[in-house]
């Protein structure tokens, strides 16, 4: 029997929902607990955000996908710091598995895993898009397939999967818990949303360090 493949640029929320029988909620425990944790933010750390959130909102509207990563988004993942023995941030790396007789593929534009040199077991995906609007595709929809993968490869499959979409300058934090999936409002990165932003992040290294052992 010839396994069916699908690419993540190709899948869209509807038709994981159909062919997943993934369900949106209203919200989910582990979304509202990763939104809800607090952590500080030091002056150094304010300041550094000051200067790249000067930098987007001179840019946001006109840059293309690899500016907005290069200038914006990687220091932002740079300043929270990913990087450690067990696991680390890693961008465009190969991703797939089979779920439910279908391999998804793709390489999206980040992920959190353990692993320090190569991706092992997921636990965050990352999809930015081109400009702030792309009429091709669903950045939602890209992002899930991802989880949906992470979730497949994943140490314990009742665990939640994180993820993040970006459009221009507005960001969306996802949660997928067994087949069902919630995503936050949105987090304006020109606004004061920047540093609930970044305090999220935080809080995601830290969910990431309790479930590969490293606290």
């Amino acid at each position: 029997m010839t396994t069916l493949e699908k690419s993540f640029v190709t899948c869209t929320i509807k038709y994981l929902e159909k062919t997943f029988k993934l369900q949106e909620q209203n919200a989910l425990p582990s979304l509202n607990a990763w939104l809800a944790i607090e952590a500080p933010i030091s002056d150094f750390e304010r300041q550094a955000l000051l200067h790249y959130q000067q930098v987007l909102q001179f840019n946001y509207r006109d840059w293309y996908e690899t500016e907005l990563d290069s200038h914006f988004i990687g220091p932002i993942f740079a300043l929270v710091n990913f990087s450690t023995p067990l696991f680390n941030h890693f961008e465009e790396r190969e991703l797939s598995a089979v779920v439910d007789d279908i391999r998804l593929y793709g390489r999206p534009d980040g992920l959190i895993a353990s692993g320090r040199r190569d991706p092992e077991a997921p636990y965050f995906a990352f999809q930015e898009y081109k400009r702030n609007i792309d009429p091709n595709g669903d950045p939602a929809g890209q992002c899930l397939a991802a989880m949906l993968v992470g979730q497949t490869l994943g140490d314990d499959p009742m665990q939640p999967l994180y993820g993040c979409f970006v459009v221009g300058d507005r960001w969306q934090f996802m949660a997928l818990e067994g087949r069902h999936y919630a995503i936050s409002p949105g987090f304006l990165a020109t606004s004061d949303d920047l540093f609930a932003i970044f305090r999220i992040l935080k809080v995601l290294k830290q969910l990431v360090a309790e479930r590969v052992g490293a606290v």
